[in-house]
């Protein structure tokens, strides 16, 4: 570079960054319709804690993992519509470009940072997905792997994972433009942004991110940025710390020393040693700077830091073992390169939430660049050497100084009104600021972004009621549930099945389960219907009336079958709760029977396969059972860490599993490995 280098990392002389429109072609398996039946089971996430297991943890961050854990991805559905056939497909892309640094970005999935490309050596810094393949990682279900992810709301990969953002260019401090990203997420009502910035001559991609409480009452907050990095022999992890919380797939907490003990692997090595999948997270010294990264046997790769306020570092890797290189073949395509995650995020750990007063907000700067460092001191045996070094090859590429100085020239540009529109998000975030009349400076909630899933809701705000009274043929649209939509369900005038249906959905998520129960109930006084029918088949699983939950499942999903005007994605989501409620019956004959009447198209689903050869086992028919699986089929909506499909195999034979079914996470037998 030349020119002099401004305290807040741009070169004078140097061009200031632009942001232009483009189009990505990728082989893409489309996200499909959302799941049409509102979430009411239990969620299903992978990182929870027994209660044992807290009392190893520090007393700040055990408080906080037992702070306002989420219970439900409700008012959100799950997105569990994907299959596994690709086809090419153009993306919208938003490019952010100076004349070093090269952000590729998919506003229309999660706002992800595709590429980051490093002109001057030719490099890519990421491990950039060839391909954009769903899979059920995220909270509500879709997530794809690669890139650089912003996940926000609970504990998990975000329910915006593969959601639009809304996005458009503001002023950057260096008179270039930055790329603002912003959506209202709604888990926890907490408006937020992230505005790219990569100041004119600079090697580092800034990422200035705010988070917003408006409500009149504290909010749980949550954040984790997570950049996949390529995963090769001589890859390794390096990050200002001694020692860290392990956290595997038996969901068991034990703090371990970085980078091992000398009878152990080396944990900042993913490719070396007997790994299994694993979460580390780092115990980085209050006071020491804050900075992850991941490079080469040749000393080069990425390195991630940020101001303090980001105080967490964590690194993931899929391990060593079929399970997980199965896993990351699934994301991905066969012969390309692995991948391993580092994170950096608000808490010591992923299993933590922090609060966020009413009317207050939290905000930081994150930088994303290339490093070099002396592969010989690096990757030496020596851990305290090769930390130290590589800090000071980060401090001596990017100052620590620099990067506060950038935050604090970036924070005015934050309340700027961005210009015209390059990509629309949801209409959720418009919603609600039409009901709280919220002053949200640089982060506009166009009106023009609601459509048909808010104008319910607009009008019941409008008017007192909710459009309709009987319960239609089709599913009902979504489901608000905060507590100030719940009461306007509770006052709305003339209420009906329609209303009464909403209304025990945002019962069921404050925990009223009795008084959810009555309204679904009385929404079934108008006449049979599934999907209040459907409800209370889990309520009654969640009240220990199996037989009774069973009998409902079913008959709401005789009544779908029946009516012309359910969609195929309601039919699915209906069945699959029912065969999987007859089989915990004990009822495996009626459970055939349903999967015998439901269309081929449906009955060819991977977790109606699994079903029907669980259902076979139940009837003591192996054969059958086994005929399922040597016609080998897949579950695109496989969950991480879900055993069923293993564990049906087992019950059938004493057979090795074959690899295609192999994505078991944890050890089966002895003490889970680090």
């Amino acid at each position: 570079m030349t020119g002099t280098t401004s305290a807040a990392g741009t070169t004078t002389g140097a061009t200031p960054a632009t942001v232009r429109r483009g189009t990505l072609t990728l082989p893409v398996a489309p996200l499909g319709p959302e799941n049409p039946l509102p979430p009411l089971h239990p969620l299903d996430e992978a990182h929870r804690l027994a209660p044992a297991e807290l009392a190893v943890l520090p007393p700040d961050a055990a408080r906080q993992a037992t702070y306002a854990p989420l219970t439900s991805v409700l008012p959100t559905r799950l997105n569990d519509g994907y299959g596994r056939a690709r086809e090419a497909t153009g993306i919208a892309t938003l490019v952010l470009e100076n004349d070093r640094l090269r952000a590729t970005v998919l506003p229309g999935w999660g706002g992800r940072i595709h590429s980051l490309f490093h002109k001057p050596t030719g490099r890519e810094l990421l491990y950039s997905n060839p391909v954009l393949q769903p899979a059920n990682f995220a909270l509500n279900g879709a997530w794809f792997s690669g890139g650089i992810e912003w996940n926000i709301g609970a504990t998990g990969h975000t329910t915006l994972s593969c959601a639009p953002l809304h996005a458009a260019a503001v002023p950057a401090p260096d008179g270039g433009q930055l790329l603002r990203l912003w959506e209202w997420e709604r888990l926890r009502d907490t408006p937020f942004q992230v505005d790219l910035w990569l100041p004119a001559g600079s090697d580092f991609l800034y990422a200035g991110v705010r988070i917003r409480n408006p409500q009149d009452t504290t909010a749980p907050v949550y954040w984790w940025s997570n950049t996949a990095v390529p995963e090769h022999s001589g890859t390794r992890v390096l990050v200002p710390a001694d020692s860290a919380w392990h956290f595997g797939y038996r969901r068991r907490l034990r703090r371990v020393p970085v980078p091992g003990t000398p009878e152990g692997p080396d944990r900042t090595r993913p490719w070396h040693g007997d790994h299994h999948p694993a979460d580390y997270f780092y115990d980085v010294p209050a006071g020491a700077r804050k900075w992850i990264a991941a490079l080469g046997a040749d000393g080069y790769g990425l390195v991630q830091t940020s101001t303090a306020a980001l105080a967490g570092r964590k690194l993931f890797v899929w391990g060593t073992g079929p399970g997980g290189r199965r896993w990351q073949r699934w994301l991905t395509e066969p012969g390309t390169p692995g991948y391993v995650e580092i994170q950096a995020g608000l808490a010591r750990t992923q299993l933590e939430h922090l609060p966020l007063p009413a009317g207050e907000e939290l905000s930081w700067l994150e930088a994303y660049g290339p490093l070099t460092a002396d592969p010989a001191r690096s990757h030496g045996a020596d851990w305290a050497e090769a930390r130290t070094h590589t800090g000071r090859a980060l401090e001596a590429a990017l100052p620590a100084a620099t990067l506060d100085a950038a935050l604090a020239a970036w924070r005015p540009h934050a309340d700027l009104d961005p210009g015209e529109p390059l990509h629309t998000g949801s209409g959720w975030g418009a919603l609600e600021v039409a009901r709280g009349g919220y002053e949200l400076p640089g982060t506009p909630f166009d009106p023009a972004a609601l459509g048909p899933a808010q104008r319910p809701w607009l009008a019941l705000l409008d008017t007192g009621r909710l459009p309709g009274h009987a319960l239609p043929a089709a599913p009902p649209g979504p489901t608000l549930v905060a507590r100030a939509w719940r009461e306007k369900l509770e006052c709305a005038t003339p209420g009906g099945p329609l209303t009464d249906y909403h209304l025990g959905i945002a019962q069921w998520h404050a925990g009223d389960l009795a008084q959810a129960v009555r309204s679904w109930e009385r929404a079934l006084a108008g006449g049979p219907s599934p999907w209040p029918l459907r409800a209370l088949a889990v309520a009654d699983a969640r009240a220990g009336h199996p037989t009774r939950a069973a009998e409902r499942a079913l008959t709401a999903t005789e009544l779908a079958l029946a009516e012309p005007a359910t969609t195929e994605p309601a039919l699915t989501a209906l069945a699959t709760e029912a065969v999987t409620a007859l089989l915990t019956a004990s009822r495996p004959e009626a459970a055939r029977a349903l999967l015998d009447r439901l269309p081929a198209s449906v009955r060819a689903r991977g977790r109606l396969r699994l079903l029907a050869a669980r259902t076979e086992l139940a009837l003591g028919q192996r054969e059958a059972a086994r005929a399922l699986f040597d016609e080998p089929f897949e579950i695109p909506d496989l969950r991480e860490g879900e055993e069923s499909l293993h564990t049906t195999w087992a019950a059938l034979t004493d057979e090795p599993l074959p690899a295609h079914y192999d994505f078991r996470m944890r050890p089966e037998d002895g003490p889970e490995p680090a």
